[in-house]
């Protein structure tokens, strides 16, 4: 039987709007690749963020239609045609893994998927009122999180330092990491003024506090930042080594971090943690408000990198229609509980 492929629109409805500070989010739309063949299937998610993704394009849906047309070119050729659709590769490698797998959700067999051990996370903040922030906090602290990221950026300033120094009159960072995550928000002609106000409250890291593209602003600032700095945005439609490692060595951040659906995958993935380790900077995983289907591949993923930090992986809960799943989240880890049965019905 020959190698079929088809894609499938689906789209993911928020529990609650989310505030960033580029805009609230109320849906999120991801394609589903499915591979068929001699009777077994594999799912691959192609988590495209509009106005975020470098693959946010006019031609998306016709590309993934022209990926499934040409399936049988196989997936090293496809990913290198696609070197612009980050998104597509990674549901790709994902849908290929999964056909080949035993069981088409275990990618990665591991004692995670076992359920013997778990991913350590953060847990996401949301931006919004200041009540609101502080509900969000109070519910992540009592859920055993020891690792809390803030988004920040999008209320004013002065309020979001009023609530970090609040947790930091209760918790010390030894208590509570807390890193925070301005999504470009800052002018690079204020940004080192706030990160020194920021500092004050020993924060773990920053992620992107300017808009990504500014490169010699970015890299003066990790020079001089007396808090260390993550790039986020800045890693995205940068596609060869040679860039990477480029990229890196100018900048010289304190991290980087890494959205599998938004840098290119497995593949992407791995050239950007070994540039990184080469220069010493450290790194993380996010996912990036994909459904189950994503973040299952990206945990398992993840869980053979063996890293020490806490990782960004607590997205799966913030849909009303997602697929149900044995990924579950407790005390502050992202566990797989044998017990639940995946429901993955398009």
């Amino acid at each position: 039987m020959m190698l079929k492929a088809k894609c499938h629109k689906y789209i993911l409805d928020f529990k609650q709007p989310s505030g960033t500070s580029r805009g609230v989010l109320k849906q999120k739309e991801t394609w589903f690749i499915i591979l068929e063949n001699d009777g077994k299937q594999g799912v691959g998610e192609c988590g495209v963020f509009r106005g975020l993704s470098i693959d946010d394009v006019p031609n998306y849906e016709e590309t993934l239609k022209w990926t499934c047309a040409n399936i049988h070119l196989g997936l090293e050729a496809l990913l290198d045609e696609l070197i612009a659709f980050p998104s597509i590769q990674f549901g790709l490698e994902m849908a290929f893994q999964s056909l080949e797998a035993q069981n088409k959700f275990e990618l990665f067999p591991s004692e995670f998927t076992q359920g013997k051990a778990n991913i350590s996370i953060n847990g996401l903040i949301w931006m919004g009122s200041e009540s609101f922030m502080k509900q969000q906090i109070k519910d992540k602290i009592e859920a055993g999180f020891t690792c809390i990221k803030m988004k920040i950026g999008a209320i004013d300033f002065q309020t979001e330092i009023n609530l970090i120094k609040s947790i930091r009159k209760e918790f010390t960072s030894k208590d509570i990491e807390l890193r925070v995550d301005a999504n470009g928000a800052f002018k690079p002609s204020e940004a080192l003024e706030k990160l020194k106000v920021l500092s004050d409250y020993d924060l773990h890291s920053i992620e992107q506090p300017i808009k990504q593209g500014q490169i010699d602003a970015m890299a003066n600032l990790c020079d001089e930042t007396p808090l260390p700095i993550a790039l986020d945005e800045e890693l995205i439609g940068v596609f060869s080594v040679t860039n990477k490692v480029k990229l890196l060595q100018t900048i010289n951040p304190q991290y980087i971090i890494l959205k599998p659906s938004l840098v290119g995958g497995f593949r992407g993935s791995d050239t950007w943690i070994n540039s990184a380790e080469n220069q010493n900077i450290g790194w993380w995983i996010t996912s990036a408000l994909e459904s189950n289907i994503g973040l299952n591949a990206i945990a398992q993923y993840t869980f053979l990198k063996q890293s020490n930090l806490p990782q960004g992986l607590g997205t799966g809960a913030l849909f009303t229609n997602n697929f149900e799943s044995p990924l579950e989240v407790k005390n502050g880890a992202l566990g797989y509980n044998k017990k639940t049965n995946w429901n993955f019905n398009l």
